[in-house]
């Protein structure tokens, strides 16, 4: 059955840091978990997913993952060259990915070198092929885990309040040119983030609240309200974001 916002689980904690280490937990609870085949995940970019990548590649938490079973995937990338610094990659590879032994072969950069759409449609074919079919079967889950962020207009991912992407019903990767931030974009469609296991949003810091209360209450009119998933929605927010004092 899926789960849509207004059914995910709320997790208040003291900070980002705090936020940053229950994603961590997650992360390595869902991987030792899952014993056929490869765990999925869907990174984000920002500031939390940051840290968390950080705490990833301690020796102490490293050496808890067997890496060989995990496959990377990135619920969005800007369109920008390889290696720059705003990208999501970048920074997944130069914080994360270069310190820890997962196989190259396992990493799935969203790639940027042609237009937009082409470099959509070809990620798409890289997840179809991943998943071993064209078509998502409900019972059977693209990622075991997406991360997603909020953002102060409400979108997540690439998602943004007025772009077409938001009524793809069909493609698992679609575009976004939002005039609220720069450079074109590649995301994840809402259909292959429901294709999830568990969806965890990342919530931190006071210019959240508002969306995080929308988030919460299932206001259809933001972006990121409509986000399903075939299994488990978890909102990890700190206290700042839902409005505490800290």
């Amino acid at each position: 059955m899926t789960t849509d916002i207004r059914a995910a689980t709320l997790e208040t904690l003291p900070d980002s840091e705090a936020v940053a280490l229950r994603m961590a937990d997650l992360l390595v609870e869902g991987i030792l978990a899952k014993t056929d085949g490869p765990f999925r995940v869907a990174l984000s970019g920002g500031s939390t997913p940051k840290r968390l990548f950080e705490i990833l590649a301690t020796p102490s938490r490293a050496k808890l993952i067997p890496w060989e079973r995990v496959e990377i995937f990135y619920g969005d990338e800007r369109h920008v060259p390889e290696g720059h610094a705003d990208s999501n990659h970048t920074v997944g590879q130069s914080v994360l990915l270069s310190r820890v032994p997962v196989p190259a072969q396992n990493v799935h950069a969203i790639p940027t070198a042609g237009t937009v759409e082409e470099d959509a449609k070809a990620y798409e074919k890289t997840l179809q092929a991943a998943y071993g079919s064209a078509t998502l079967d409900p019972q059977r889950p693209l990622f075991d885990l997406v991360m997603l962020g909020l953002g102060t207009d409400g979108h997540t991912a690439s998602l943004f309040p007025g772009q077409p992407v938001l009524k793809e019903r069909t493609a698992w990767v679609g575009t976004a040119a939002p005039s609220t931030a720069p450079y074109e974009r590649i995301t994840l469609t809402y259909p292959a983030i429901q294709s999830s296991a568990l969806v965890v949003f990342l919530v931190t810091g006071a210019s959240k609240v508002e969306m995080l209360e929308r988030l919460v209450e299932g206001d259809s009119s933001i972006p990121s309200a409509r986000v399903t998933s075939e299994g488990r929605i978890i909102i990890l927010a700190d206290r700042a974001a839902v409005g505490e004092d800290a």
